[in-house]
Formats: structure tokens, C-alpha cells, sequence
């Protein structure tokens, strides 16, 4: 293997799991470290800066950054990264005065943004400080979009949607409510120098099942029954509920139906339990409210006397695997299964809806509704218009929408530059030496053995008012332990060839047996010769020049702790630790070197 080149910018990026796994890579450790200090403000601001929604997210992000948690590979759950998020917007007090202020001077360039969702306003707070004027619409007449909208209070209180969404507004963007853009064509002709299109995915998908429109008074399509919940035009549901799906959407749909009167709600899914796409702890808290989860029950019809809804028939299917081994859900033949309900909700998906972009606007779209877009640039096939979150490629998330939001402003920088988008601003990134004394380091590298911390609930009482919010945050003292259950995996291994006299000293004390002296092979035979052999592919093998012996040092990443004994083991210095940071171009002038 040739030597790695821990130069180029993703290779220690990938290093640090988390931050590469978040859509807006957020530097995840830099933030748990100032909360490990006390120190809020900074870790709010470090996540404001990537993902514009540090207290929305700290309550309701996807997390992918856990799943990819180093902790979690050493033991059974990872830190709790998103909580810890929420930690830092809850006590970080007034920081108004470090958001950015509405720029003094304008550039002259006018930038409409459709919707007004996580995507468009992250394309707002990024573009107004440079001197663009920033229009946002929506037909709501209160900016947030699914967030708002799609997402319980229980869940998500209006007040930290409020002080978040105001943040950006109150950059000097300029906010339309209540306007509905009905015409593509009309506000190309309204003189915006670029539009962006950040709508979401608004049409939730039904079911054409046999009695579907007699009964249609008591069938509710579950985005737009949470939408008629949170703006409070909809206050009751029946006493049996069926919710049809196994999504997010579904659980929130069944977990706001409990608290509206709902006394028996089912949740019932076509696929089984480990497939089904809700994230683990949206189903853990819905089951833990006492709501049921049937699942491998196909719907086959809704059951209706004189267009009274009564109930619902499901055929049950078992997975098996065709010859492909694909799977496949096949009648197990038992009788059909009978539910009986007041009210169901249909949460089975959701699909982009355009109708308001008209044919011949310009814009195209691919043979599933989607527009077809560059997908580094979100430039559609009218160069002028761009599209991000789920209107881009499809309902996600929260985050995705986050990133898409600032690809999609260095795009639009560049557009109304008249430069190419695809053109992108390299990160910038560093490293430096944690050094301080012969074994003392400037960060914490004790690995404590801490399971992780539960989030205290409200408790029974949090089903009795849809307003109230299920879960408490942590407080400064969890927090604090929690915090320090990180591994500070952006504080890197650094190995210097000339310094190593092969005494085998890290190899000793190393506790995962991570670092092994070999000779040089091809990568699969490399992996196989190492004191632990690398089974994980995606994660690299740091490879060293030959040492004196001519053998070389191989680490396998996917093992290191980042514990720092090497280091502190090592005779003549030939480890060092060293804190690696990348920060992720976004729009502005800071972008603009192409250096």
C-alpha cells in the first residue's frame, strides 16, 4: 500500500465518524468538548454556524451522526449526540448579539426562495450577509415549514421554532407570508436574479382501497390531519384509531391521536417491525405510550356502514426471499384480520407535488416528479432555478434539508457571479498538536466507561395535553457525564517515520491492538497481516512509509480509540495528538479562493 496521505482533507474527515456522517457536518466533538467546559454559548454557535437549528435539531433530528459513533463500536450505545445539542441551545442564553445583522449595502442581485423550510431559510441566513436581497414565501403565515407544520408540539415547541427561524429572518431577509406561489412562469417575471425552490414534499400518498371514498369523512392522509393538528383546526379523533404506515410521520400521527382523545390507537405496517423506517426511539416512545405495532398486515380494505367508517380489513403476509434474494411478502393464507376503528391515517409516504411549475417553465423533471437537478450543484435544467430538501431528490430529513440549503447557496453565489457552480470552495482544515507536557494533553483523554444517559420524560401526564413537551433535556450535571462519554475522535494519531526506533512500545500498550509493525502487502493481504485483523473496509488503513526495518506502521482506524497511549508510551516522540478541524465551505467571501 502507498503510504496515506493525511494531507488531503477527508482523509482524518472520515477519521472523525460522526461529523463525517452528518449531512452538515457539524464538528461534533469540537461542540461536546465546550459542553464539557461549560461552555453553551460556544457550542451553540459552533452548531448554528453548520446546521442553522442547533435547538429544532437537539429535539428532533434523524442523528445520523450515531449510528457512526465511535463509542458505539466499544460498546452498546453511542453518545448522545443530538441530545447534547439540545443541551447546548437550552442553556446558552442571549446570543443575539452574535447573529449576523442585516448587511449595510446591497450587492444588487434579488433571490426568491419557495417555501419556507429549513432548506430555504439556511439558503437565507447564508446569502443575506453578503449583501443579497433574500425574499422568502409561503403560503403559511408563519415561517418554519415542516417543522412547523409536521411536527408535534409535544415534540417540538412553536417557541424554539420561533427564536430559530427568527435568527435567520432577522438578517434582513424578507419574509412573505401567507402568499402561495401559484406560478412558476410569474415569479421568473417578477425580476429575481435566482430562484430557489425549498417547498418540501407536500402531497402525502393514499390508498385506493375499496371503500376509501365512501368512508372519507373519518380517512385522514397523515401530513396533512399533523399540519390541521398544529395550526389547531383539528383538536379530537376518535376513540380507535388505526395508523397505516411505519415512518416517522406515522408515529407522530399515533402519538398526537393519544393525546387527542385516541384511548385505543394501533400503529399497523405491511413490513416487519426491524424494517419498518421510523427512527429506533420514535418507535421505543411510541410503544411506550401503550400503542401497539402490528406488523405484516397488508391493507386490503376500508369496512364502512352507509359511509360511517367501522373499520378495516389486512391480509397477513410473512417475508421470505425469491431466488434473487430479494425479499418478497407472501399470504401466510390465515382469515383476514378485521380491525375495528372510528378514524385511520394514512402515513405511507409522501411525493413531491409541482403543480404551480408550469410545463413549458423550463425546469424538467424524470419520470417519478422529481426535478432533474445536478446533484452537486441543485441546479435544475433552467440554469436560474435550484431546488433543495425534500422537493430536490425526496423526503429526508431535517439536516439534509440543512445541507442542501448551503450547496445550494455557494451555487447560487456563484450563478449570480456569473462563475460556474460547479466550481466548489475547498474546506479548510488544520491540524495542531495537543501537546503540553511530556504527558499531558490539552484535551481529556480518559475513556470513561459510563453507559449512556437517559432524557427524562414528563411522564403520564404528557398525554393529556398534545402541547405539552415529552422530554426535559438533560441537565448541566447529566450533561457534563454524558459529555464525557465522547471519545474526541477528531484528536488524531500523528505518526512520524524518522522518529521510530521499532521498540514496539504503542504495540504494546495500545488496548485495542490497533497498531501493528508489518511488512507491505497489498491492501487485502495488509488488513489480514495486522496484529486485529481489519474487517471493516470503509474505514481506512493508516500507513506509514518504511521505518528503519523497512516494515511499516499500519493502524487500523475503524480500532483507534484516539486515547492518546501511543503517544504518551512513545520514548522519542514518533505519536503525537493532534485536533483535526475542517471547516466546510459555505457561501461568502471566505469561499471564493481558489486556492
Amino acid at each position: 500500500m502507498k503510504a496515506t496521505d493525511i494531507s488531503q482533507a477527508d482523509y482524518f474527515h472520515k477519521v472523525v465518524d460522526c461529523q463525517w456522517a452528518c449531512p452538515a457536518h457539524t464538528p461534533v466533538p469540537e461542540y461536546i468538548r465546550r459542553i464539557s467546559a461549560g461552555d453553551y454559548l460556544g457550542a451553540y454557535m459552533i452548531n448554528w454556524q453548520s446546521n442553522v437549528f442547533p435547538g429544532i435539531l437537539g429535539r428532533t433530528c434523524d442523528r445520523p451522526c450515531e449510528p457512526a459513533c465511535r463509542r458505539g463500536r466499544v460498546e452498546e450505545q453511542p453518545v448522545a449526540i443530538c441530545r447534547l445539542k439540545r443541551v447546548a441551545a437550552d442553556h446558552k442564553g442571549d446570543v443575539s448579539a452574535h447573529m449576523p445583522r442585516p448587511p449595510a449595502t446591497r450587492n444588487g442581485k434579488r433571490i426568491a426562495c419557495v417555501g419556507a423550510g429549513p432548506a430555504s431559510l439556511t439558503v437565507a441566513r447564508d446569502l443575506a450577509p453578503l449583501g443579497y436581497e433574500v425574499v422568502v414565501f409561503d403560503a403559511d403565515h408563519r415561517a418554519g415549514g415542516m417543522m412547523r407544520s409536521q411536527i408535534p408540539k409535544f415534540r417540538l415547541p412553536d417557541a424554539v421554532i420561533d427564536e430559530e427561524v427568527g435568527y435567520v429572518l432577522d438578517g434582513g431577509v424578507a419574509f412573505i407570508a401567507g402568499r402561495r406561489i401559484d406560478s412558476l412562469k410569474e415569479l421568473l417575471g417578477e425580476g429575481y436574479d435566482a430562484i430557489f425552490v425549498g417547498c418540501g414534499a407536500p402531497r402525502g400518498r393514499d390508498l385506493a382501497l375499496p371503500g376509501r371514498k365512501e368512508a372519507a369523512a373519518n380517512i385522514h392522509i397523515g401530513i396533512d390531519w399533523l399540519a390541521s393538528v398544529s395550526f389547531g383546526h383539528t383538536n379530537a379523533i376518535g376513540r380507535r384509531v388505526i395508523v397505516l404506515g411505519g415512518g416517522n410521520t406515522a408515529m407522530d400521527c399515533c402519538r398526537s391521536s393519544r393525546r387527542l382523545g385516541g384511548a385505543d390507537v394501533k400503529v399497523v405496517v405491511r413490513s416487519g417491525f426491524a424494517e419498518m423506517k421510523a427512527s429506533p426511539w420514535e418507535k421505543e416512545d411510541a410503544i411506550g405510550e401503550g400503542i401497539p405495532i402490528l406488523n405484516y398486515h397488508v391493507p386490503k380494505a376500508f369496512i364502512h356502514e352507509r359511509g360511517r367508517l367501522t373499520g378495516m380489513t389486512f391480509e397477513k403476509v410473512a417475508a421470505s426471499q425469491d431466488d434473487r434474494g430479494r425479499r418478497i411478502l407472501s399470504p401466510t393464507g390465515e382469515p383476514d384480520v378485521l380491525i375495528p376503528c372510528d378514524d385511520v391515517l394514512i402515513a405511507v409516504g409522501q411525493e413531491n407535488a409541482f403543480p404551480w411549475i408550469e410545463p413549458d417553465s423550463g425546469v424538467a423533471f424524470d419520470r417519478a416528479g422529481l426535478p432533474e437537478l445536478d446533484a452537486l450543484t441543485f441546479q435544475s435544467s433552467l440554469p436560474s432555478v435550484f431546488f433543495g430538501g425534500d422537493s430536490a431528490f425526496g423526503p429526508k430529513n431535517i439536516i439534509t434539508a440543512v445541507a442542501h440549503g448551503h450547496e445550494a447557496a455557494i451555487s447560487i453565489d456563484a450563478f449570480c457571479r456569473a462563475e460556474s457552480p460547479r466550481v466548489r470552495p475547498p474546506p479548510m482544515t488544520n491540524l495542531i498538536s495537543q501537546k503540553m507536557g511530556i504527558h499531558e494533553w490539552s484535551y481529556d483523554n480518559a475513556i470513561t466507561l459510563d453507559p449512556r444517559f437517559k432524557v427524562p420524560h414528563v411522564g403520564p401526564a404528557a398525554l393529556k395535553d398534545i402541547g405539552i413537551e415529552v422530554e426535559l433535556g438533560f441537565d448541566v450535571a447529566v450533561a457534563f457525564a454524558e459529555a464525557q462519554r465522547c471519545l474526541n475522535c477528531d484528536v488524531q494519531t500523528v505518526f512520524s517515520e524518522p522518529a521510530c526506533i521499532e521498540c514496539d512500545a504503542c504495540v504494546d500498550i495500545c488496548p485495542t491492538d490497533c497498531i501493528s509493525f508489518v511488512p507491505n502487502a497489498a491492501e487485502d493481504a495488509l488488513r489480514a497481516s495486522l496484529n486485529a485483523p481489519s474487517a471493516n473496509l470503509s474505514q481506512a488503513i493508516y500507513v506509514s512509509e518504511p521505518v528503519k526495518t523497512g516494515r511499516v506502521m499500519a493502524k487500523d482506524e475503524d480500532l483507534c480509540l484516539h486515547c492518546g497511549l501511543c503517544a504518551e508510551r512513545c520514548p522519542t516522540g514518533a505519536w503525537d495528538m493532534q485536533k483535526f478541524t475542517i471547516d466546510i465551505a459555505q457561501a461568502g467571501q471566505g469561499c471564493r479562493s481558489r486556492a
